[in-house]
């Protein structure tokens, strides 16, 4: 009998044009391939407690996800870095925040304030 191949990362992972930014995410959601991979690298979190706190998705739709990842790290990361460098463009496009501005000025006020705190 013939070997059966199963490709089981293309079971969970999909790429849509239009969908979730043409980047892959897993199959019936709108979590990226990346997001797994950062929950997972950067944050920690073992396939299991990503399940814990995203329910709505399985094992093994983590477990595909950190595979894909593995295959294609490279071009993951560069969408990482290039998000990363988008948010903070626009951070630094808008401004401070009115809540930071507010801060800031309370800060000025009391550092100018002669009396020391208690």
């Amino acid at each position: 009998e013939p070997a059966r191949v199963f490709s089981v990362v293309s079971e969970h992972i999909g790429v849509r044009p239009g969908y979730c930014g043409g980047e892959p995410h897993i199959l019936g959601h709108r979590i990226k391939v990346r997001h797994v991979a950062e929950w997972h690298e950067r944050m920690g979190m073992s396939p299991a407690k990503i399940v814990e706190h995203h329910p709505t998705i399985t094992l093994a739709q983590v477990h595909a996800a950190l595979a894909y990842y593995d295959d294609h790290r490279d071009e993951i990361l560069a969408a990482i870095a290039a998000e990363e460098t988008f948010v903070e463009e626009m951070k630094a496009k808008a401004g401070p925040s009115p809540l930071q501005e507010k801060l800031r000025q309370r800060k000025a006020d009391v550092s100018d304030d002669p009396l020391p705190p208690r």
